[in-house]
C-alpha cells in the first residue's frame, strides 16, 4: 500500500492530496527558512494560533448568510484575517510597549487561542455546528476532503512558492542585516511585512492538512534540518523547501496508504526523521562528522605527544600513543623509534622550539596567535622567516628544516 502511494496510484483525491502536501511543504520549508535566519521563529506560533477566532467567525458569519459553513474558501479567508489582525497586534505590542517579543507572541497567542476555543464551544452549541468538524484545524485532518479543497490547497501552495522566489534575495538580504539593507535602499518594513504574510499565507493554507498546532514545526523543522548541509543561504532555502516538499509527500503518502492515520502529525514526524538524519549524518555538522574531527584530533595529539617523546629519549607510558606510532610506522613495539621516527621526532622538537621563539616575539604577533600545538609551522611562515627564526635558535646538524 505505501508503495503504491508512492506512486500516486491511491486515486484521484489521494494525488491532489499528495501534491498539495507536497507544494504547502515547499512553500513552509522555503519561508521558515526567513524566519530562522531573522532569529523570529516564534512568531509563526503566534501566527498561528491567532487563526483559530477567524475560522470560528467565519462558520458563523456563513452560516448566518444561509449556508452551511463549511466552504474551505471562506474558513481560509477568516483564519487569514484573524491571523493579519494578530500579527498587527503583535507588531504593536513590540514597537509602542516595553515587553519583549517572547513575552508579546505569549500574550496574543494564548489570547487569541483562547478566544478561538470559546467560539468553537459556542459553535456546538448551534444546530449547524455539531457536525461542522472545525476541531480538524487544530490537527489537520484530509478526511473527507474534497477535490475543490485540495485543489485550493495545492494552487494556495504554488503561489507561496512562487512569491518566495520572487522576494528571496532582499529578504535574504534582511534577514542576515537589517542595517545594510537600510543603507542599500531596501524597504526593509515592507520586506518584513511580506515575510510575515507569506508566514502567514503558509498557516492560512495548512490549516485543513497539517492544523494550526502543528504548522509551526513545519515551519522550522525543514530550516533547521537544511541548515546541518550547508553555509549559504540560498542553498538552505532551498534544500529546507526540499525537506518540506519531502516530508508533505512521504506523510500524506503513509497517511493515505493506512487508515486513521492522520496526515498532519505523519507529516511532521517524517520532517522529524529528516532532522535526526541530518543531525546524525550530515558531512559538515553532524554529530558523526563531528564525532570523527574529534577522533582525528585525538589522534593528531597524541602522535605529536608521543614524537616529542621519542625526540627527548623520554619513555610512553600510554599505549593508545604507542600503538599509534606503530601504525604510523614511526617506533617499534618496545618503544623505540624507527629511522623514519627519529627523523620526524627530530622535526617535531624543532618546530616546537621554533614555535617558542615566535611566540616571544612581537613581530610574529598574529602568527602566534594561531599557535594550537598541531599546526606545521610551515603554513603560516615562508621558507625566509623560518630560516630567520632559526638563526635565533641555531640549527644542530643533522636536522632536517
Amino acid at each position: 500500500m505505501i508503495a503504491d502511494a508512492l506512486l500516486l496510484q491511491l486515486g484521484y483525491n489521494a494525488t491532489l492530496v499528495a501534491i498539495g502536501a507536497t507544494l504547502l511543504g515547499l512553500a513552509a520549508g522555503a519561508a521558515g527558512t526567513f524566519l530562522f535566519l531573522r532569529k523570529r521563529a516564534l512568531v509563526s506560533d503566534a501566527i498561528s494560533h491567532a487563526t483559530l477566532p477567524g475560522v470560528g467567525l467565519a462558520f458563523i458569519v456563513m452560516v448566518a448568510m444561509g449556508g452551511d459553513g463549511r466552504n474551505l474558501l471562506g474558513l481560509l479567508a477568516g483564519s487569514a484575517l484573524s491571523a493579519w489582525i494578530g500579527l498587527l497586534c503583535l507588531g504593536w505590542l513590540v514597537r509602542r510597549t516595553r515587553l519583549a517579543e517572547d513575552a508579546a507572541i505569549g500574550a496574543v497567542l494564548s489570547v487569541f487561542f483562547g478566544f478561538g476555543i470559546v467560539i468553537l464551544t459556542v459553535i456546538q452549541t448551534m444546530s449547524s455546528g455539531r457536525q461542522a468538524g472545525l476541531e480538524s484545524f487544530l490537527l489537520g485532518s484530509t478526511a473527507g476532503m474534497l477535490r475543490a479543497d485540495a485543489a485550493i490547497i495545492a494552487i494556495g501552495g504554488a503561489i507561496i512558492v512562487a512569491l518566495i522566489v520572487l522576494l528571496r534575495r532582499p529578504m535574504t538580504l534582511v534577514a542576515f542585516d537589517a542595517d545594510f539593507a537600510v543603507a542599500q535602499g531596501l524597504p526593509v518594513a515592507r520586506l518584513d511585512l511580506a515575510m510575515m504574510g507569506l508566514v502567514m499565507a503558509v498557516t492560512v493554507v495548512g490549516l485543513k492538512i497539517v492544523g494550526l498546532i502543528l504548522i509551526v514545526a513545519l515551519l522550522i523543522i525543514p530550516p533547521v534540518t537544511a541548515r546541518f548541509w550547508s553555509e549559504r543561504s540560498d542553498r538552505v532555502v532551498l534544500l529546507s523547501g526540499l525537506v518540506g516538499g519531502l516530508s508533505g509527500f512521504v506523510g500524506a503518502a503513509v497517511s493515505a496508504s493506512a487508515p486513521n492515520l492522520p496526515t498532519g502529525p505523519i507529516i511532521v514526524l517524517v520532517s522529524f526523521a529528516f532532522f535526526v538524519a541530518s543531525l546524525l549524518l550530515a558531512p559538515g555538522r553532524g554529530v558523526l562528522a563531528e564525532v570523527l574531527r574529534h577522533l582525528r584530533f585525538r589522534k593528531r595529539v597524541h602522535l605529536r605527544q608521543g614524537l616529542l617523546a621519542l625526540a627527548q629519549g623520554q619513555p610512553i607510558y600510554e599505549p593508545l600513543t604507542l600503538r599509534l606510532l606503530r601504525r604510523a610506522g614511526l617506533a617499534r613495539a618496545d618503544g623505540v623509534a624507527t629511522e623514519t621516527g627519529r627523523a620526524r621526532a627530530a622535526k617535531a622538537l624543532r618546530d616546537e622550539r621554533r614555535w617558542q621563539v615566535v611566540r616571544g616575539d612581537q613581530a610574529y604577533e598574529a602568527v602566534a596567535a594561531l599557535y594550537d600545538g598541531l599546526r606545521d609551522i610551515e603554513t603560516v611562515l615562508t621558507g625566509d622567516q623560518i630560516a630567520e627564526v632559526d638563526r635565533v635558535i641555531g640549527r644542530p646538524q643533522g636536522v632536517p628544516a
